[in-house]
């Protein structure tokens, strides 16, 4: 399912709301004069700009007022050569914002299947579990109806038992939103 830029920028907010940003999406331009440059450059994918900023500075884990990092922005927006060289300088693969969220997390909840395919080859936890709804990156993979990264942290063995918050999985996320077929496929996984 392809969801329209609208629906992105409604998702990208609703994470922002969900991790304790208030009321401002992590891509909304009136909080750009808060954020690091090294933010700004990883959130717009501009690679030049991070790397010279990277070779002043040397820091990749800077945060913004959310606790975000380079990393998260990079990866919640899908710029995989920007999460390669960040990854390269040292960044922080499991570094968590106010609610929990890591970088996989949201490259998961965005069906960047390469990034959350490279994070996870790294060495980030599949399985971390976000504070706010107890969220894995399985689980919002399946309830935003993902199959590409479903497919992907599959592969690398993402727990399919484990529960949100309300005792429900990732396969009974999928059912409950429509996603029959994910949620056969996280079962079989599940059963094999």
């Amino acid at each position: 399912m392809q969801h329209t830029r609208l629906q992105r920028h409604l998702l990208i907010a609703g994470v922002a709301l969900l991790v304790g940003c208030g009321d401002r999406s992590p891509t909304d331009d009136s909080a750009q004069g808060d954020a690091p440059a090294l933010i700004q450059a990883a959130e717009h994918g501009d690679i030049s700009a991070l790397n010279a900023l990277l070779t002043d500075r040397g820091e990749p884990d800077v945060r913004d007022a959310c606790q975000w990092t380079p990393l998260m922005k990079a990866a919640l927006n899908g710029h995989l050569a920007v999460v390669e060289r960040l990854v390269a300088a040292g960044a922080t693969l499991d570094a968590e914002d106010s609610g929990g969220y890591t970088a996989l997390m949201l490259a998961a909840s965005n069906d960047h299947a390469a990034v959350v395919d490279y994070l996870a080859t790294r060495g980030a936890r599949l399985d971390h579990q976000e504070g706010t709804q107890g969220f894995t990156a399985l689980i919002w993979a399946a309830k935003l109806g993902h199959a590409a990264t479903i497919e992907t942290l599959l592969r690398h063995g993402a727990d399919t038992a484990l529960a949100d918050h309300t005792g429900r999985t990732a396969a009974e996320r999928a059912a409950e939103e429509g996603f029959p077929d994910i949620a056969a496929k996280i079962e079989a996984a599940a059963g094999a």
